[in-house]
């Protein structure tokens, strides 16, 4: 039962008075006038959820009032009423946005089942709104970086056109992300997106999942199956880990591109599809190429458009605003009070290599939402959560910095953290960091801290 507030516009009193009645009865609150300069000012003050509009009214009629209506307000349902239908003026309102067109006289029926059509299909458009806006929230860019500005900068470029993207970088980086973001901001936004991780499915499998396949064709095909490329027909597909294709596999997409035909396995019948295709890959394409796992004439074909994502190490600067990113998002699904990394904490993550790039530190911010229960973070909380991911490739030490000056700073830092998260009390510290409290006195002695 609805609880939407409906407008009903009519000149005639009984009309009002029947509409009003079974509109109630079905849980709506109805409001009606009857004329169509009361219900433009209506519509100004108190937009309701769907109007239903007489044609012919005293002064402006009915067309002339969905016409400013829908310019004041674009997205308000409007289902027209006339006694002297037309085809041509039902053509017309509809070109003006009309929701739906009822002649007289008027079946209740009919009625109810407008109403309730023309509101779930505003629900359903809204709901489709947000979860879009939902999409472009969870697949934002996040960071200020050169590299990203300038990958921001790309994006926007190459969008509004069908030119091919190769992306690459080191394996969660974002690769998906930013074939997402030239998807969202291209012609073809409103058609699909396929993705297809060409490494995670069986040699003998690509094919059917590029192509499709015909009932019969293969043991186990018991029916007719659409490829990744029709279902993608007038939208993008992303070819994920393209070099991971078998030679054989390669040169079917070649001919897709050069020709945007193909058969599905075990047919005969040439489909023609019309799509855009992205790519990307974490491997050296020159040495596939030349170790002849990869086709020269397809690595051209895909990298019209050459994108390099950098790895997290190599963009510092961008960290802490993915940590806060990740942290809002993530409180957000599990439902925990917002939570903040300590400066201690945000040290870390920050100087901490990041073998995994973007995906390790989405991952770790999400065990952390779920393990730590304080809505600040701190060191040791991050320190215990890196230690089973933590890189075994060191970089050189540079000048005079060895070893034990690496271990005393960290350590430093270490007890400095533990005293901020326990407001500076030796004993809740020492606990805290598992050492004796006598301990603690001579490393604080000795690193020249002063609690407080």
């Amino acid at each position: 039962m609805g609880r939407e507030d409906l407008l009903v516009v009519d000149d005639e009193p009984n009309i009002r008075s029947s509409l009003e009645g079974i509109l109630r009865d079905e849980g709506y609150h109805v409001s009606s006038i009857g004329s169509a300069e009361e219900a433009l000012n209506w519509v100004r003050q108190t937009p309701p959820d769907l109007v239903l509009l007489d044609v012919l009214l005293p002064g402006m009629d009915g067309i002339a009032a969905l016409e400013e209506m829908k310019r004041r307000k674009p997205d308000l349902p409007v289902l027209m009423i006339s006694g002297h239908g037309s085809i041509e003026t039902a053509v017309k309102a509809t070109k003006l946005g009309a929701y739906g067109f009822i002649e007289k006289p008027l079946s209740l029926d009919r009625v109810l089942q407008e109403v309730r059509h023309a509101l779930d299909q505003v629900r359903l458009e809204k709901e489709n709104l947000q979860l879009r806006q939902s999409l472009q929230k969870r697949y934002e860019i996040v960071g200020k970086s050169a590299a990203i500005r300038d990958i921001q900068r790309m994006i926007r470029s190459v969008a509004p056109t069908n030119g091919r993207v190769l992306i690459r970088g080191e394996s969660g980086t974002g690769k998906e992300l930013v074939a997402r973001a030239i998807h969202e901001k291209s012609l073809r936004k409103e058609k699909p997106f396929v993705e297809v991780n060409c490494a995670a499915i069986p040699e003998d499998l690509i094919e059917s999942e590029l192509f499709g396949h015909e009932k019969g064709s293969f043991t186990g095909a018991t029916a007719r199956r659409r490829g990744k490329f029709e279902l993608g027909d007038g939208g993008t597909v992303f070819l994920d880990e393209v070099a991971d294709m078998s030679l054989r596999t390669q040169a079917k997409v070649l001919r897709v591109l050069e020709e945007q035909r193909f058969e599905r396995v075990g047919g005969s019948e040439s489909l023609v599809v019309d799509v855009r295709v992205l790519a990307a890959s974490n491997k050296d394409l020159e040495q596939e190429i030349r170790a002849a796992r990869l086709r020269e004439d397809l690595y051209y074909r895909l990298n019209v458009v050459p994108l390099y994502i950098p790895p997290l190490r190599e963009r510092k600067e961008d960290i802490p605003l993915l940590v806060n990113h990740f942290l809002r998002e993530f409180c957000a699904e599990y439902g925990k009070r917002e939570k903040k990394m300590s400066a201690g904490a945000m040290e870390v993550l920050v100087n901490y290599p990041w073998p995994g790039n973007v995906r390790e530190l989405k991952n770790l911010i999400e065990r952390i939402i779920i393990m730590v229960p304080s809505n600040t973070i701190h060191f040791f909380d991050i320190q215990s959560s890196l230690r089973p991911v933590i890189s075994t490739k060191l970089e050189e030490p540079s000048g005079e910095d060895t070893l034990r000056a690496a271990r005393e700073r960290f350590e430093r830092e270490y007890i400095l953290e533990g005293l901020r998260a326990n407001s500076w009390n030796i004993s809740r510290t020492a606990e805290k960091l598992g050492i004796e409290r006598s301990n603690l006195h001579r490393k604080l002695k000795a690193y020249r801290i002063r609690p407080g």
